[in-house]
């Protein structure tokens, strides 16, 4: 027997998956953007370990930004691919982060999946509930 899922399936998935990961990330990323500058250069120094020593307090402020706001962006599917890609840049920084650091993979492999996840929905889009596929329908 050959499952035949509708549209109207595929689009719940997303919209499950967004709103999980959407919500993750406003948990991970509240204490981050809340936290200030002292947090936000502490986050933008790990830019350090790939030769970027300028402006880390800006850096840190995005990391905490993509995590926060990226995750509002993901429940609603609004902007959804530029929050994507906001953080999927961030997951893979945060990947070469744990593995320059010689973190084993039990530690960096969440980073990771995450990142994978968002190159994915970058790509797949936000599906039909969502609001950016109103505006683009309307």
């Amino acid at each position: 027997m050959i499952l035949n899922f509708s549209d109207k399936y595929t689009n719940f998935g997303l919209l499950f998956l967004r709103v999980a990961f959407g919500i993750m990330f406003l948990f991970h990323g509240y204490p981050k953007i809340v936290g200030g500058v002292d947090e936000w250069i502490k986050l933008g120094q790990v830019m350090e370990m790939i030769g970027i020593t300028f402006a880390p307090e800006f850096w840190g402020f995005m990391a905490a930004f993509a995590e926060f706001f990226g995750g509002i962006l993901l429940i609603l599917g609004f902007f959804f691919r530029p929050a994507c890609l906001l953080l999927f840049c961030t997951m893979a920084m945060a990947t070469t982060m744990h593995i320059l650091k010689g973190d084993e993979f039990n530690i960096f492999s969440h980073a990771l999946e995450d990142a994978i996840v968002f190159f994915s929905l970058f790509f797949v889009g936000p599906g039909s509930f969502s609001i950016d596929k109103k505006l683009v329908n309307n």
